[in-house]
């Protein structure tokens, strides 16, 4: 079980979240995924509908009932907080226990995936990163491999340290079609000392399949990591 979160909102978390359950599925794994908190979710009828949530469940074969996958919608493309605020909705962890519970009960390996950045704001003194420390999970980073990540990246392990949690370690995505190369991975590993599990290209066609390649291609070693870990905790 990992909570996947980023260095800010658009690095890749659901892309690379989508990669893991396809490739792990495609191992036989059962995998369950959750998104606690999800923002920005349009009306489809009478319901909000959590589109990083159900492309999560779709990759990993997860069918469990959609409210299960993610307890908590919201239509403003803001914080949980400040869209709680603005649509009158109480927010608490109660409602994400009780469905990691229920993905539990039905998993080999569960994924979950944060909103935004690791410090959004999810009530008045709760940060999004404190949600893995709530469900007690360890905690991969997805950042961006742009200009600018060095710094994001380090912030960022440098709050989750700062809580005590454990780290996994960081997947940089490509998520334009570019060519240069920035050596973020080596400045984020030398100055986060922190492990790089892998570096997810940009992909030109985003579908489960490919991705599941992809992350055989490129993300083995966190394969192996989250695989390794659910061992330890068996």
């Amino acid at each position: 079980m990992i909570f996947i979160t980023g260095t800010d909102t658009g690095c890749g978390k659901t892309t690379v979240g989508r990669a893991i359950a396809a490739a792990l599925r495609a191992r036989g794994v059962r995998v369950g995924v959750l998104k606690p908190f999800e923002t920005g979710c349009a009306l489809d009828g009478d319901r909000l509908r959590a589109a990083d949530a159900e492309a999560l469940a779709r990759a990993a074969g997860c069918d469990l009932h959609p409210e299960v996958v993610c307890p908590n919608r919201l239509a403003l493309p803001a914080s949980p907080q400040r869209a709680a605020e603005a649509e009158g909705v109480h927010l608490d962890v109660t409602s994400v226990a009780r469905a990691m519970h229920l993905v539990r009960a039905s998993s080999d390996v569960v994924l979950v995936e944060g909103a935004g950045g690791a410090l959004v704001p999810v009530t008045s003194s709760l940060l999004m990163i404190d949600v893995a420390g709530v469900l007690g999970l360890p905690v991969l980073v997805v950042a961006r491999d742009a200009l600018g990540t060095v710094n994001h990246s380090l912030l960022t392990l440098e709050a989750i340290r700062s809580r005590g949690f454990p780290l996994l370690g960081v997947v940089l995505t490509r998520m334009e079609p570019r060519v240069d190369r920035l050596e973020n991975a080596r400045a984020i590993e030398d100055h986060g000392r922190v492990r790089m599990l892998g570096f997810l290209p940009h992909q030109s066609v985003v579908d489960d399949a490919r991705l599941a390649v992809a992350a055989e291609d490129h993300l083995g070693p966190l394969l192996d990591s989250i695989l390794a870990f659910h061992g330890s905790r068996s």
